[in-house]
């Protein structure tokens, strides 16, 4: 990767986007000695322009930007920087800096919040006492609300309909986490079906 600094007086651009829900989170500045700290640490490490210094985004909050990838653009002079967020990225408290909000974003939110219940092992969690109890409890409670939802299919109570859908693939979720897949994965083979 050989960025041009001198066309921005030292600076690049740098997008940061989620990487999971690939929601554009924030816009800041990096010179080449922040690149490397980024690089070098795993977290969003940005020349603070107002600051006059390098500035690692979560220094003073504890949210920090996990790097998952680095990509310059077709003229390097910008970059994509793709992250997993400790906590709201936006001074507001907010999840963006531009207050993007999406359905596929959401889902993505919820699959990680799904992923650290489980991951904690919280004894105070549904969803981590669930998975606890072995593969056998969590694939069965997928069935029975994939059953729910057939019945409520069959009804024409719109609210209790997308309440069953909604526990379906929330239950979903924790069988891909329980089974070691994501959402990614299961796009990925939609995604190559498509193409057929």
């Amino acid at each position: 990767m050989t960025l041009d600094f001198e066309k921005g007086d030292g600076l690049v651009p740098v997008v940061i986007q989620h990487a999971d829900s690939l929601h554009v989170l924030m816009l800041g500045y990096m010179n080449a000695e922040a690149l490397e700290q980024t690089r070098r640490e795993g977290k969003v490490t940005f020349f603070s322009r107002s600051k006059n210094r390098l500035w690692t985004k979560g220094e003073s909050s504890g949210n920090f930007l996990w790097v998952s990838e680095i990509r310059e653009d077709c003229d390097s002079d910008a970059l994509l920087v793709k992250v997993r967020p400790e906590g709201p990225v936006c001074h507001t408290g907010a999840a963006s800096c531009f207050r993007e909000e999406s359905p596929k974003g959401f889902l993505y939110e919820l699959e990680q919040t799904i992923a650290q219940r489980i991951d904690s092992g919280a004894e105070d969690s549904y969803t981590s006492r669930l998975v606890q109890r072995g593969i056998n409890k969590v694939a069965q409670k997928v069935g029975e609300e994939a059953v729910e939802l057939v019945i409520e299919a069959k009804d024409n109570d719109p609210d209790l309909f997308k309440g069953e859908a909604a526990d379906l693939l929330y239950h979903l979720l924790i069988l891909l986490k329980a089974k070691g897949f994501s959402l990614e994965d299961i796009e990925a083979v939609l995604r190559a079906r498509a193409k057929k």
